[in-house]
């Protein structure tokens, strides 16, 4: 009996819900961490991140409209298929160099770390809401509502750093585009293919691998970019991009230790980084 080939994966972007090959038809080798290769992954251009811009723009008054707690299932039913597809995730993350039980113990973490965040959609408007006192025969609320489309540089933390950018963005109605770590991306595509096939709206995440170095500072400069995290940049490129960045006054989320740090236990200053405050005034007894 002849010895089967394997059905080796194409690894592609992740646009609008669907898995395009780049534009410029590049693709750069992932190697793992003995230096062997691993796959091919899709270069993307400067033509794709603005592509992956205007599907989040596109699926934005959707996905923002929705009901927190739809939003909530729908991130808890992610969080489900993580968890089916745990062994290949950890596979993967293996491959970027982490041990066999250092590779699990991250999936797991970052399953929770989905879950968590998938638990404050309904408890985010409350928190980060106030009735306000005031003096006269009014009331006066103050509602968190999310900035619009935001581009995040996702750390090189192949998976839990992957989740713990991405899910904060999108639990509070936002959409994003996001670049992926550079020499593991792996990962990303296969969460990618998770929420293709779980209820999340094509558009509301958007994954580009490729050269960050290309493509963060097209994305800072986008105008029709909300906001941009700024994590998983090298130190040098950070004053450059946020000159870019305030060409139409963006949110800039520059993390540093203790205040927004992917590293650190999770809480609401990620989520809060890209909310805008509405304030209304109504008149007592009308």
């Amino acid at each position: 009996m002849s010895e089967r080939l394997a059905v080796r994966k194409t690894y592609k972007l992740f646009i609008g819900g669907a898995f395009p090959r780049s534009e410029s038809g590049r693709s750069y080798a992932v190697t793992d961490a003995k230096g062997r290769f691993v796959a091919n992954a899709s270069q993307a251009s400067r033509k794709d991140a603005r592509d992956a811009v205007t599907a989040a723009r596109k699926a934005f008054p959707g996905w923002s409209g929705r009901t927190a707690y739809n939003r909530g299932q729908i991130l808890y039913r992610v969080a489900e298929m993580l968890e089916g597809r745990r062994d290949q995730f950890a596979d993967e993350v293996r491959r970027a160099g982490a041990s066999k039980s250092g590779a699990a113990a991250e999936v797991d973490a970052a399953i929770d770390r989905w879950v968590w965040y998938a638990g404050w959609a309904d408890k985010l408007p409350a928190v980060a809401g106030a009735s306000n006192p005031v003096s006269g025969p009014f009331f006066n609320f103050s509602t968190p509502e999310p900035a619009g489309v935001v581009a995040v540089i996702a750390p090189d933390s192949p998976l839990l750093g992957l989740v713990s950018v991405v899910a904060p963005v999108i639990v509070s109605g936002n959409t994003c585009v996001v670049v992926a770590s550079e020499p593991a991306p792996l990962p990303s595509i296969t969460l990618a293919e998770v929420l293709a096939t779980s209820d999340l709206p094509g558009g509301v995440v958007n994954v580009l691998t490729g050269r960050r170095d290309e493509i963060a500072p097209w994305l800072a400069s986008h105008m029709d970019v909300n906001g941009i995290d700024l994590t998983g940049s090298a130190g040098g490129d950070v004053p450059g991009l946020e000159d870019k960045a305030a060409g139409n006054l963006k949110r800039v989320l520059r993390p540093r230790p203790g205040f927004g740090a992917w590293t650190d236990d999770p809480g609401t200053a990620r989520m809060t980084a890209f909310l805008e405050t509405k304030t209304v005034w109504h008149p007592v007894g009308v």
